[in-house]
């Protein structure tokens, strides 16, 4: 059984992409702030058979991560998958200046994600195989009104997926895979105190039919699967009502 190592597991996509792993016999180290909620999903996946071990943790602190990893190897003797899935998205219009907000998303999306690689690297590197999975999303393909730090963010995870592609394929047979969700209903939009926004993008929006954090489960489960000699790169999953 392969072992996975996932970020941001409490809710959303972190929440059903852990239990579609399970359903498909991977081993889990599951971390996220909320010890509770990752206690309680850990309980599901074993009343279901499978296997989960909470290892709660802030992606922002290296040491939290270095912690999972060392778990990971105790408990089950690989790492053969990281999910970095943890991400926040409080978008705001440059002009009114929301700077905490701004140094928030790049301390969780581009630190947390080097912060994971950097735990389990030298395991990979060592067992000469794994498979590193980024969650980005579409602003990390465009920018929109209101998107630019966060797209900022994300442009970034494309960078950093690549980069480990192009430096660690060959020699490591390290796979690398980024996923970029479009429009998905989860409590990512909560974070949003920049009520201007919802004013400007809010119709728009209220036009598309979101998909599923569950739709998005089965993407990334279906990228994990993958045989050995496959690398797959990149995957865009979006509403079918989405334009952009």
């Amino acid at each position: 059984m392969k072992t996975v190592i996932l970020t941001g597991a409490s809710s959303g996509i972190g929440r059903a992409t852990a239990i579609a792993l399970a359903d498909e016999g991977f081993n889990l180290v599951l971390t996220a702030r909320n010890k509770i909620k990752l206690e309680q999903l850990a309980a599901k996946i074993s009343q279901s058979g499978g296997r989960a071990i909470v290892a709660a943790g802030d992606v922002t602190r290296r040491e939290d991560l270095v912690t999972a990893a060392n778990i990971a190897l105790a408990e089950f003797g690989s790492i053969d998958l990281l999910i970095n899935n943890a991400g926040i998205m409080p978008l705001s219009f440059m002009k009114n200046l929301h700077q905490d907000e701004w140094d928030q998303m790049v301390d969780v999306n581009i630190k947390g994600v080097l912060n994971g690689i950097a735990a389990v690297l030298p395991q990979m590197k060592e067992q000469k195989s794994g498979h590193i999975i980024n969650i980005s999303s579409i602003a990390g393909e465009l920018v929109f009104p209101g998107s630019a730090v966060y797209s900022a963010t994300k442009y970034a995870v494309e960078a950093i997926t690549e980069g480990i592609r192009a430096e660690m394929s060959v020699p490591f047979n390290i796979k690398t895979t980024v996923i970029r969700p479009g429009t998905t209903a989860s409590a990512l939009t909560e974070t949003i105190t920049d009520t201007e926004i919802f004013d400007v993008l809010g119709e728009e929006m209220g036009k598309i039919e979101a998909i599923g954090s569950e739709d998005v489960a089965n993407t990334i489960v279906y990228a994990a699967k993958q045989p050995d000699n496959v690398n797959l790169n990149a995957i865009v999953i979006r509403p079918t009502s989405q334009t952009l």
